[in-house]
C-alpha cells in the first residue's frame, strides 16, 4: 500500500484525500519510509523533515476529519530545492559555509504552497548556489540518476528531479537559471517546466529587472504541473515581473483537451554544427510524429542564431562573481574548485561586454517572437544526448555518439539557456528512452505568458506518449 501511495500522482491524491479514502498522515508517513529508504542510494536530499512534516500531517488530517476548507494541496507532500528559502528549515544553498543557514521567512512560492495545504517534507540537492548542470559539491557528495547509479542526475535541480523520480514526492520545487529544471527532468524522466518570466514571483532575485533565473514545478505528469503552477502563480509586490500577470485556469489547462489540429509547431534538431545522439534524434523524430498525429502542422527552422553560451557566460558568470567573489575569497578551500573557477573566470569581462550581452539578449527575444509571431509552439530536443557519466567534469568533453565534443553547457543543452534570455515559457518532458535505457526528452517553447496554452500542448502529448506508467528500477 505504501509504494501504491508513493507512486500515486498529486492529482490522484487530492481526490483520494478528500473522499476521506487516504489520510494525510498515512501519506506522509510512506512518503519519510520511503525517503529514508532510498536517501543512501540516491542521495538526492540534504535535510528531511519529518518531525515537521509529520505535525502538519496530523494537523492536516484533523482539518480533514472537522470538515475545515481544504487548499487545492492539502495533505499532499512537496520537497524544496536547497536554494529555495524555508521558514525554520535550513537552506544550505549545497555549500559548505551555509551548511548552517536557517531563513526566517519561506519564499513566494514555498508560501502558497503551505497555503493551499502541501506538506514540506525535504531539502533536496543542488550545486553550490545551483551553479552547475552536475548535482555534486563537497557538503553531500553526488546525486545519482534514478535509472542508473551511474549516470548524473542533471542539474542544478538534480535532487528535486531525482525526488520527483523516484516517488520520494510526487511536488518538487526547483530553479532553473540555465536550464537547471529542464536538463534534470530529461536526465530522470520527469516533467520540468521554466514558467514565461513573472508568472511566479521570485523572491530571492537581487537583480529585479535584469534577472534569468526561475523557481518552477518538478513533477511526473503535466496535470500535476498545473496543480503547482496554479498554486505558485500570481503577482506579488517583491518581482515587478508579476504585477499585473494574470493567473489563467492551470488545472484545466493542463488537461489533454481535444487535439492539435490548426495549430503549427517550428521544429528543430539542434543549433547549426552541433551534434545530437542518434537515439536522441530518433526519439525526437518519434515525438514530431506524434504531435502530427495530434493535428498540428510542422514546419522547421534552422536555428541560426540560437548558439548562444557565450552570451548566457558573460551575464550570468558576471552576476555570479559579483554575488560570490566574497564568498570565495573567505571560503576557498570550503568550497569546490569548479565552483571556484567559475566566480573567477567573470574577472576579465568588461562593462562594456556585459551590455554587449545584454544587446544580444534582446535580438535573442526578438528572433523567438519572429518564430511564434505564426506559430503556436517550437519544439526540440531537451539534450543532445541522455545522461551524462556521474564523474563528468564541467571543464571536461562529452561524448556524443563515440564522438568527443568541447564545452559540456553547449554541447548538452544548447537550447536550454536560450529561454532563460528570452523569458518564454519552456517544458521537458519525457518522450522516450536512448540506447542505454536512460531517459529521452522534448522541449516546448510557448509564447510569452502562454503557459497555459503550452500545458494543454503538452498535456496532449503526454495523453499519446505512454511513459508516465514507467519507473525506473530502484534498490
Amino acid at each position: 500500500m505504501s509504494d501504491a501511495l508513493c507512486l500515486a500522482s498529486a492529482a490522484e491524491l487530492q481526490q483520494r484525500i478528500r473522499r476521506k479514502e487516504i489520510s494525510p498522515v498515512e501519506l506522509t508517513a510512506a512518503v519519510l519510509e520511503r525517503a529514508a529508504m532510498l536517501q543512501p542510494a540516491l542521495n538526492c536530499l540534504i535535510t528531511l523533515c519529518a518531525d515537521e512534516a509529520m505535525a502538519a500531517a496530523r494537523a492536516a488530517e484533523a482539518q480533514l476529519m472537522s470538515g475545515a476548507t481544504l487548499g487545492a494541496l492539502h495533505g499532499i507532500p512537496f520537497t524544496v530545492k536547497d536554494i529555495v528559502n524555508t521558514a525554520g528549515v535550513r537552506t544550505t544553498f549545497g555549500a559548505v559555509p551555509m551548511r548552517d543557514h536557517v531563513p526566517a521567512e519561506d519564499a513566494v512560492a514555498v508560501a502558497r504552497l503551505r497555503a493551499q495545504g502541501a506538506i514540506l517534507v525535504g531539502k533536496t540537492t543542488t550545486p553550490e548556489f545551483g551553479s552547475k548542470c552536475l548535482t555534486d559539491a563537497p557538503l553531500f557528495g553526488r546525486t545519482r540518476n534514478a535509472w542508473h547509479a551511474g549516470r548524473t542526475s542533471g542539474g542544478s535541480s538534480g535532487g528535486a528531479a531525482v525526488a520527483v523520480a523516484s516517488g520520494i514526492a510526487p511536488l518538487a520545487v526547483a530553479t532553473d537559471g540555465g536550464g537547471s529544471t529542464r536538463i534534470p527532468a530529461a536526465c530522470n524522466g520527469v516533467v520540468g517546466i521554466k514558467q514565461s518570466q513573472g508568472v511566479v514571483p521570485h523572491s530571492q532575485a537581487q537583480d529585479l529587472f535584469g534577472n534569468q533565473t526561475y523557481v518552477t514545478p518538478t513533477t511526473r505528469t503535466v496535470a500535476d504541473t498545473g496543480l503547482m503552477l496554479q498554486a505558485m502563480a500570481g503577482e506579488h509586490a517583491c518581482d515587478p515581473w508579476s504585477i499585473g500577470v494574470a493567473v489563467p485556469d492551470y488545472v484545466d489547462a493542463a488537461r489533454p483537451h481535444r487535439d492539435l489540429r490548426g495549430r503549427r509547431i517550428r521544429y528543430c534538431l539542434a543549433p547549426p554544427g552541433r551534434p545530437v545522439a542518434a537515439d536522441v534524434a530518433r526519439a525526437f523524430e518519434a515525438s514530431l510524429a506524434q504531435l502530427r498525429g495530434l493535428g498540428a502542422e510542422l514546419e522547421p527552422f534552422s536555428g541560426d542564431g540560437f548558439d548562444i553560451e557565450p552570451v548566457w557566460r558573460t551575464i550570468n558568470h558576471t552576476v555570479w562573481r559579483t554575488r560570490f567573489a566574497p564568498i570565495v575569497a573567505q571560503h576557498r578551500d570550503a568550497l569546490s574548485p569548479t565552483f571556484v573557477r567559475q566566480v573567477e573566470s567573470a574577472a576579465a569581462f568588461t562593462a562594456v561586454e556585459y551590455q554587449q550581452a545584454m544587446f544580444a539578449r534582446s535580438q535573442l527575444f526578438l528572433r523567438v517572437q519572429a518564430l511564434l509571431a505564426d506559430a503556436d509552439w517550437l519544439a526540440m530536443p531537451t539534450l543532445t544526448r541522455t545522461a551524462l557519466p556521474l564523474e563528468q567534469d564541467l571543464f571536461g568533453q562529452i561524448e556524443i555518439d563515440g564522438q568527443a565534443c568541447p564545452d559540456v553547457r553547449a554541447s548538452w543543452f544548447p537550447w536550454t539557456m536560450p529561454f532563460n534570455l528570452t523569458g518564454h515559457p519552456a517544458i521537458s518532458l519525457p518522450c522516450g528512452f536512448g540506447q542505454d535505457g536512460l531517459p529521452v526528452g522534448l522541449q516546448l517553447v510557448g509564447r510569452i505568458r502562454g503557459d497555459a496554452a503550452l500545458l494543454r500542448a503538452a498535456a496532449l502529448f503526454e495523453s499519446v506518449h505512454d511513459f508516465t506508467g514507467r519507473w525506473p528500477a530502484l534498490p
